[in-house]
């Protein structure tokens, strides 16, 4: 059995790619009269699932999957490949590796997204597990992809590091019992904390990240 495992988000936690979702939503709400900008984005949009969003937002639409099929194929269209990974990612994997813990992402991407994204940044061939929320009974903010992914990798949810840069995704591995560290990619460290996060970061690269790494030392098969 693993002695521990880091989890990760995807969008804004491994890559930093909410300006290209921004475009993007911007450009599809406003063919439908409904004006977004970075404001809206992070207070409705940011960590969600489409469908959600768009029962709210569009409550009319006929087809919210295939409007959410379009908006993550345009999303696919417009990421840059390769894509610089969140800064020190690499090495924190290499760590990772080295010392047998788990590897997942869980994200509320859709599945392609996810493949795209985590093909563009180099880093496909170090994940085992993959956990789509869109997959699961429940997407984040609710637990269950967090609680598929460390039920897969067959540790407990204590000895579990989740990295997260979203209230909704924080909120999520919080409640399935793993500690959150929190990315600052666009929230501050007080909304982090206020969304449920043990601790926060800037990047990978962030000294404090160390300790909090060194402290999964000690947890034994």
């Amino acid at each position: 059995m693993r002695r521990a495992a880091l989890l990760f988000d995807l969008d804004g936690t491994m890559l930093h790619t909410d300006p290209i979702h921004i475009a993007v939503f911007a450009d599809l709400m406003a063919a439908r009269g409904l004006a977004v900008d970075e404001a809206f984005y992070m207070a409705h949009v940011h960590g969600r699932l489409n469908v959600d969003i768009f029962a709210e937002f569009l409550p009319g639409e006929a087809d919210p999957q295939a409007l959410s099929d379009a908006k993550e194929a345009e999303f696919r269209r417009r990421l840059p490949r390769p894509f610089p990974a969140m800064p020190g990612l690499g090495a924190v994997l290499d760590h990772a590796e080295r010392a047998g813990y788990g590897l997942a992402v869980v994200t509320n991407a859709n599945r392609l997204n996810a493949e795209a994204m985590l093909a563009a940044i180099g880093q496909r061939a170090r994940f085992e597990v993959l956990v789509i929320g869109e997959e699961c009974a429940r997407g984040k903010p609710h637990p269950d992809p967090y609680a598929q992914a460390i039920t897969l990798l067959g540790v407990a949810p204590a000895d579990c590091l989740a990295f997260e840069d979203s209230p909704s995704g924080i909120r999520a591995a919080h409640a399935a019992g793993a500690r959150v560290i929190g990315l600052r990619s666009t929230l501050s460290d007080a909304a982090l904390r206020a969304a449920g996060a043990h601790h926060t970061i800037s990047d990978f690269t962030d000294p404090t990240l160390a300790p909090l790494l060194a402290s999964l030392e000690g947890v034994t098969p």
